[in-house]
């Protein structure tokens, strides 16, 4: 008799599908894309449901206007997402959510302090991997423009602390030799990168930005 095997979601049990999948490594390739997500619209949270897993979960959700951005992120991280990303209708939202594993659970421990997000203590390397800081723009950054002509790049990085935002100041100076300064928005802040070095940051994120997340170089 053929086994049923039930869909994680559902909560009644695990499958051996889904614990096989626990077991998966991520590729530098995912890991990039996770730890640049996760210093943006990212983020790492408990199952949500009554549940014996000891591990996280990876979740980020965005307008339905980046669609083709949520299911590029859903291709390359299929095989630790078990549905394809869902509207969250109270916010008309685009939700991704993979299922629970090691990886997210250690990363958890590096990104978060008492349940809020922090700058991580492998933020260096990190911010090596262009991959990494294209998500990262993907998801917090824009076009500085002034009527109508670009000047600088903002990263919207108002979830950090002044002292975070003066970090990633001095290493994208000292990594990528990018000219940033930290701006006060509305009472928090965020970093801007001036308009002698937003060719040099173009540089960096432009091979990784998707066609359809272009808009955000202006």
């Amino acid at each position: 008799m053929a086994t049923v095997i039930p869909r994680e979601s559902k909560r009644i049990t695990y499958s051996s599908e889904i614990r096989a999948l626990k077991l998966i490594p991520f590729t530098a390739e995912q890991l990039s894309i996770v730890n640049g997500s996760l210093l943006g619209d990212g983020y790492i949270h408990n199952n949500g449901w009554p549940s014996t897993s000891k591990n996280y979960v990876f979740s980020k959700m965005h307008s339905v206007k980046q669609k083709k951005y949520v299911e590029w992120v859903y291709k390359k991280l299929k095989p630790f997402v078990h549905s394809p990303p869902k509207l969250y209708t109270p916010t008309q939202a685009l939700r991704l959510r993979t299922i629970s594993h090691s990886t997210f659970t250690s990363l958890r421990a590096i990104f978060y302090r008492e349940g809020k997000k922090i700058l991580p203590s492998t933020i260096e390397t990190i911010m090596t991997d262009p991959l990494s800081v294209a998500m990262w723009f993907m998801d917090d950054g824009n076009a500085a423009k002034s009527y109508g002509i670009l000047h600088g790049y903002h990263l919207n990085t108002q979830s950090f602390s002044e002292e975070e935002n003066e970090k990633i100041l001095v290493l994208f100076a000292k990594l990528w030799d990018v000219d940033c300064t930290v701006q006060k928005n509305k009472g928090k802040h965020r970093i801007f990168v001036r308009s002698r070095s937003m060719n040099a940051f173009a540089d960096i994120v432009q091979p990784f930005v998707l066609p359809s997340m272009q808009y955000k170089l202006g």
